[in-house]
Protein backbone atom coordinates (compact mmCIF):
# COMPACT_ATOMS: atom_id res chain seq x y z
CA UNK A 1 0.00 0.00 0.00
CA UNK A 2 3.11 2.47 1.04
CA UNK A 3 4.85 1.48 -2.04
CA UNK A 4 1.55 1.48 -3.87
CA UNK A 5 1.25 5.30 -2.84
CA UNK A 6 4.90 6.20 -3.32
CA UNK A 7 4.63 5.39 -6.73
CA UNK A 8 1.21 7.52 -7.31
CA UNK A 9 3.52 10.27 -5.95
CA UNK A 10 7.07 9.68 -7.41
CA UNK A 11 7.78 9.88 -11.37
CA UNK A 12 11.02 8.60 -12.84
CA UNK A 13 12.24 10.40 -15.60
CA UNK A 14 13.39 7.98 -17.77
CA UNK A 15 16.44 8.36 -20.87
CA UNK A 16 19.10 11.10 -20.82
CA UNK A 17 18.95 14.24 -19.87
CA UNK A 18 19.60 17.14 -22.07
CA UNK A 19 21.54 19.07 -19.39
CA UNK A 20 21.58 22.26 -21.73
CA UNK A 21 18.60 24.78 -23.04
CA UNK A 22 17.95 24.27 -26.57
CA UNK A 23 18.95 26.49 -29.08
CA UNK A 24 22.79 27.44 -28.86
CA UNK A 25 23.62 28.40 -31.91
CA UNK A 26 26.36 27.29 -34.18
CA UNK A 27 30.19 30.20 -34.00
CA UNK A 28 28.81 31.27 -37.28
CA UNK A 29 25.34 31.82 -36.67
CA UNK A 30 26.23 33.49 -33.19
CA UNK A 31 28.95 35.81 -34.80
CA UNK A 32 25.88 36.61 -37.36
CA UNK A 33 23.72 37.84 -34.22
CA UNK A 34 25.95 39.32 -32.31
CA UNK A 35 26.99 42.21 -35.50
CA UNK A 36 23.40 42.27 -36.06
CA UNK A 37 22.19 43.87 -32.86
CA UNK A 38 22.04 47.27 -31.66
CA UNK A 39 25.17 48.89 -29.83
CA UNK A 40 23.46 51.57 -26.90
CA UNK A 41 24.61 53.25 -23.49
CA UNK A 42 23.09 50.85 -21.23
CA UNK A 43 19.06 52.44 -19.89
CA UNK A 44 18.18 53.27 -16.42
CA UNK A 45 16.42 51.12 -14.19
CA UNK A 46 14.28 53.63 -12.97
CA UNK A 47 11.08 50.91 -12.15
CA UNK A 48 12.18 47.76 -12.56
CA UNK A 49 11.29 45.37 -10.28
CA UNK A 50 11.77 41.14 -10.40
CA UNK A 51 7.83 41.49 -10.31
CA UNK A 52 7.72 43.20 -13.66
CA UNK A 53 8.77 39.79 -14.77
CA UNK A 54 6.25 37.59 -13.63
CA UNK A 55 8.02 33.58 -13.33
CA UNK A 56 7.89 31.04 -12.79
CA UNK A 57 4.63 29.98 -14.51
CA UNK A 58 2.92 26.65 -14.68
CA UNK A 59 3.66 24.96 -17.80
CA UNK A 60 2.49 21.19 -17.81
CA UNK A 61 0.02 20.40 -15.50
CA UNK A 62 1.23 21.07 -12.30
CA UNK A 63 5.30 21.84 -13.04
CA UNK A 64 5.92 25.21 -13.11
CA UNK A 65 9.33 26.71 -15.36
CA UNK A 66 11.58 25.81 -12.49
CA UNK A 67 10.40 22.45 -11.98
CA UNK A 68 10.62 22.18 -16.01
CA UNK A 69 14.19 23.05 -16.05
CA UNK A 70 15.38 20.95 -13.33
CA UNK A 71 13.99 17.63 -14.88
CA UNK A 72 15.69 18.83 -18.42
CA UNK A 73 19.02 19.75 -16.95
CA UNK A 74 18.90 16.93 -14.48
CA UNK A 75 19.75 13.01 -14.44
CA UNK A 76 17.72 10.76 -12.75
CA UNK A 77 15.27 13.47 -11.13
CA UNK A 78 12.17 12.20 -9.36
CA UNK A 79 9.50 14.07 -7.95
CA UNK A 80 6.69 14.36 -6.12
CA UNK A 81 3.16 14.69 -6.63
CA UNK A 82 3.38 18.55 -6.48
CA UNK A 83 6.31 18.27 -9.70
CA UNK A 84 9.01 19.44 -7.25
CA UNK A 85 12.22 17.61 -7.82
CA UNK A 86 12.53 15.40 -4.77
CA UNK A 87 16.07 13.63 -5.88
CA UNK A 88 18.52 13.41 -9.00
CA UNK A 89 21.88 14.89 -10.03
CA UNK A 90 22.88 18.00 -11.70
CA UNK A 91 26.02 19.16 -13.18
CA UNK A 92 26.60 22.70 -13.10
CA UNK A 93 28.58 24.02 -16.13
CA UNK A 94 29.56 27.25 -15.52
CA UNK A 95 31.70 26.05 -11.87
CA UNK A 96 31.98 22.22 -12.87
CA UNK A 97 29.70 21.75 -10.04
CA UNK A 98 27.60 18.19 -9.27
CA UNK A 99 24.71 18.46 -7.02
CA UNK A 100 22.00 15.80 -5.51
CA UNK A 101 20.30 18.48 -3.15
CA UNK A 102 17.79 20.24 -5.89
CA UNK A 103 18.08 22.98 -3.29
CA UNK A 104 21.47 23.62 -4.23
CA UNK A 105 20.98 24.49 -7.75
CA UNK A 106 19.21 27.46 -9.26
CA UNK A 107 17.48 28.05 -12.52
CA UNK A 108 19.88 31.44 -14.42
CA UNK A 109 18.55 33.42 -16.65
CA UNK A 110 21.31 33.77 -18.85
CA UNK A 111 20.31 37.61 -19.42
CA UNK A 112 19.32 38.55 -16.24
CA UNK A 113 16.04 40.02 -15.72
CA UNK A 114 17.11 43.55 -14.78
CA UNK A 115 19.91 43.67 -17.62
CA UNK A 116 16.90 42.75 -20.17
CA UNK A 117 15.09 45.70 -18.42
CA UNK A 118 17.99 48.04 -19.23
CA UNK A 119 18.38 46.99 -22.91
CA UNK A 120 15.19 47.23 -23.91
CA UNK A 121 12.73 45.10 -22.04
CA UNK A 122 11.61 48.16 -19.81
CA UNK A 123 9.14 48.99 -23.08
CA UNK A 124 7.21 45.73 -23.07
CA UNK A 125 4.13 44.62 -22.02
CA UNK A 126 4.16 42.40 -19.18
CA UNK A 127 2.56 39.63 -21.42
CA UNK A 128 6.43 39.51 -23.38
CA UNK A 129 8.25 39.97 -19.97
CA UNK A 130 6.69 36.81 -18.71
CA UNK A 131 7.23 35.00 -21.74
CA UNK A 132 11.57 36.12 -21.69
CA UNK A 133 10.95 35.31 -17.97
CA UNK A 134 10.02 31.48 -18.79
CA UNK A 135 11.33 31.07 -22.28
CA UNK A 136 12.03 27.10 -22.48
CA UNK A 137 12.51 27.55 -26.70
CA UNK A 138 15.96 29.17 -26.48
CA UNK A 139 19.02 29.27 -24.66
CA UNK A 140 17.62 31.69 -21.73
CA UNK A 141 17.39 28.97 -18.53
CA UNK A 142 19.63 26.85 -17.21
CA UNK A 143 20.21 24.86 -14.34
CA UNK A 144 23.48 26.12 -11.75
CA UNK A 145 25.41 25.86 -8.76
CA UNK A 146 23.20 28.43 -6.53
CA UNK A 147 25.71 30.67 -5.19
CA UNK A 148 27.14 31.15 -8.84
CA UNK A 149 23.81 32.37 -10.20
CA UNK A 150 23.75 34.98 -6.80
CA UNK A 151 27.03 36.02 -7.56
CA UNK A 152 26.70 37.06 -10.65
CA UNK A 153 23.27 38.39 -9.96
CA UNK A 154 22.11 41.25 -12.90
CA UNK A 155 26.08 41.45 -14.53
CA UNK A 156 26.67 41.31 -18.18
CA UNK A 157 29.73 39.48 -19.32
CA UNK A 158 31.78 42.61 -19.49
CA UNK A 159 31.83 42.35 -15.64
CA UNK A 160 30.78 38.18 -15.14
CA UNK A 161 31.75 35.28 -17.04
CA UNK A 162 31.50 31.53 -15.88
CA UNK A 163 34.72 30.36 -14.04
CA UNK A 164 35.25 27.50 -16.27
CA UNK A 165 36.93 29.32 -18.83
CA UNK A 166 35.83 25.85 -20.99
CA UNK A 167 32.07 26.81 -21.05
CA UNK A 168 32.90 30.86 -21.76
CA UNK A 169 32.30 30.03 -25.89
CA UNK A 170 28.96 28.22 -24.53
CA UNK A 171 27.75 30.81 -22.36
CA UNK A 172 28.50 33.40 -25.24
CA UNK A 173 26.54 32.05 -27.74
CA UNK A 174 23.66 31.26 -25.42
CA UNK A 175 23.98 34.99 -24.40
CA UNK A 176 24.28 36.47 -27.86
CA UNK A 177 20.88 34.11 -29.31
CA UNK A 178 19.03 35.03 -26.35
CA UNK A 179 19.51 38.88 -26.97
CA UNK A 180 19.04 38.21 -30.75
CA UNK A 181 15.66 36.04 -30.14
CA UNK A 182 14.56 39.03 -28.13
CA UNK A 183 15.75 42.24 -29.87
CA UNK A 184 17.66 43.70 -27.09
CA UNK A 185 20.48 45.90 -27.46
CA UNK A 186 24.02 45.37 -25.82
CA UNK A 187 26.83 48.18 -24.56
CA UNK A 188 29.71 48.63 -26.43
CA UNK A 189 31.96 46.75 -23.43
CA UNK A 190 29.51 44.08 -22.97
CA UNK A 191 29.75 43.26 -27.27
CA UNK A 192 33.84 43.48 -26.96
CA UNK A 193 33.81 40.56 -24.05
CA UNK A 194 31.18 38.72 -26.14
CA UNK A 195 33.40 38.56 -29.29
CA UNK A 196 36.25 37.75 -27.02
CA UNK A 197 34.42 34.79 -25.75
CA UNK A 198 33.22 33.60 -28.92
CA UNK A 199 36.68 34.21 -30.46
CA UNK A 200 37.29 30.90 -27.95
CA UNK A 201 34.67 28.95 -29.91
CA UNK A 202 36.11 26.24 -32.06
CA UNK A 203 32.46 26.16 -34.13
Amino acid sequence: MAAAAAAATTTLLAGPAAAAPPGIPSKATAQSNLNSLTVAAEGSMSGYSREAFPHWITISGSCNTRETVLRRDGSGVQVDGACAATSGSWYSPYDGATWSNPADVDIDHVVPLAEAWRSGANSWTTSRRQSFANDLSGPQLIAVTDNVNQAKGDQDPSTWTPSRAAYRCTYAKMWIRTKFNWNLKLQSAEKSALQSMLNTCSS
